[in-house]
């Protein structure tokens, strides 16, 4: 049963059904004691009426036609134990018991019975318990007969309301089916009741996240388009530059600039296609990340890019510490740091990688995290320009190395999605620059 509005009357109609079946039955018990203490009344004024009468005209039936449908049957008992008179035969009859009133087993069910002692005779006056069932029953059955008529009367009446409350529901799904693609404007969210505005809510904010998200590919796909039209005009130029030449010297040279131009392609590419990964997504779960172990893989991996420089790269300090998240992520984090780095560091430079665990916090003082510190004797960037380096496609004026201006970009992005920080600083000595990404302490497990 998928639809809400049948559910609704299902419940609803099966409690009213159960409620109306626990009302006949305490209907029933309460008329069932009602007829007991009636019939027992007449019992015992039948059993007493009869009392002070000579047997002999017990002959004729005392109990009024009228009465007939009560069953009252009289049985007179010698005192000796022998029945010398029975106004009603029945195939199977109490014997005599006990005096006043008692309830007495038979073959054929239950009879309650009034016994009371004359001078020479016992007057039993009897009842088959069914015919109290019977009649509590009736009662019963009278007293729900109309609530029973009007029942398909409260299911129309449930279907109809059931109906108008899900009319709010019916708008927002009428205003949804309206939309088209492109339109993500909020859902109006007046007029609607409790229960509906937190959906609309959490549609509204939906929509802002995708409108949040198709701004960003619109701002990255004109960002690339702009980044890319540049270098691949300069590769046209030296295509035609290729073929122009007349000598091999001249040859080699446009060779040479054709291969650096390819070269630079091919890492803009790269670093657009790494900064689109890293754009807010539904990622895999995150895993506990060794932080000490991705540095050593990321030094090992660019140790031949910082000897073709004079460069010395290593690693001053790994302690072990391990932080949730996502390990190719924070593979390329480090790996653009430690490449900007390399790349800007003068030949004969020094370029130190190191993670640092937190200490034993002071008293009163905040809890630190992991630190993951790559810092270099380089040129460094002035306080001025550490904010805008993070900028898309930025590159300082002057800057001799080549690059894409979207390395750190890249590296901000994955540091917020693991909910850290970078920080730019003087390097050591005051020299150069050190980038330091701060993890927060409730994601590092040392």
């Amino acid at each position: 049963m998928s639809s809400l509005r049948a559910r609704l009357l299902a419940w609803l109609l099966g409690a009213v059904v159960l409620l109306g079946a626990a009302g006949g039955w305490i209907v029933y018990r309460n008329a069932l004691a009602e007829a007991d203490e009636f019939f027992d009344y007449h019992l015992r004024q039948t059993a007493l009426i009869l009392r002070d009468q000579p047997v002999e005209y017990l002959l004729s039936p005392q109990i009024p036609p009228t009465d007939a449908a009560y069953d009252f049957v009289v049985q007179v008992w010698s005192l000796d134990g022998v029945r010398v008179y029975l106004s009603r035969p029945h195939a199977v009859l109490p014997q005599i018991t006990t005096l006043g009133l008692a309830t007495v087993a038979t073959s054929e069910g239950s009879w309650r019975v009034y016994g009371v002692q004359a001078l020479t005779k016992v007057i039993q006056v009897a009842q088959p318990m069914s015919v109290r069932r019977e009649r509590a029953a009736q009662l019963a059955l009278q007293t729900l007969r109309p609530f029973a008529l009007l029942l398909p009367v409260l299911a129309l009446l449930i279907w109809l309301a059931v109906g108008r409350a899900l009319q709010p529901l019916q708008r927002v799904t009428a205003l949804v089916k309206a939309r088209r693609v492109h339109t993500l404007d909020p859902l109006p969210d007046e007029r609607l009741p409790d229960e509906v505005q937190p959906l609309v809510a959490a549609l509204n904010e939906l929509l802002e996240r995708l409108r949040a998200a198709l701004e960003r590919e619109r701002a990255f796909l004109a960002d690339a388009a702009h980044e890319l039209r540049t270098p691949l005009t300069a590769l046209h130029l030296q295509t035609g530059t290729l073929a122009r030449a007349s000598g091999e010297a001249e040859r080699s040279a446009a060779m040479a600039g054709l291969t650096a131009g390819v070269q630079r392609v091919i890492h803009l590419v790269e670093q657009l296609l790494s900064l689109a990964r890293q754009e807010p997504r539904a990622g895999n779960a995150p895993v506990p990340v060794r932080l000490d172990d991705v540095a050593r893989e990321v030094v090992a991996e660019l140790v031949p890019l910082a000897d073709a420089g004079g460069i010395d790269l290593g690693i001053s300090a790994a302690q072990p510490a391990s932080v949730t998240g996502d390990p190719d992520a924070l593979r390329t984090l480090l790996r653009n740091l430690v490449d900007n780095a390399v790349r800007y560091t003068h030949r004969g430079g020094r370029v130190d990688v190191s993670v640092e665990t937190p200490a034993a916090p002071a008293p009163h003082s905040a809890p630190s995290g992991t630190r993951l510190v790559v810092a270099d004797d380089g040129p460094g960037i002035p306080a001025a320009e550490r904010e805008r380096v993070f900028d898309r496609f930025y590159r300082r004026a002057g800057a001799a190395a080549p690059g894409s201006g979207l390395g750190l970009a890249i590296v901000r992005a994955i540091a917020a999605a693991h909910g850290a920080t970078v920080i730019l600083s003087d390097g050591p000595g005051g020299k150069g620059l050190a980038v330091s990404v701060e993890f927060p302490p409730g994601g590092v497990s040392a």
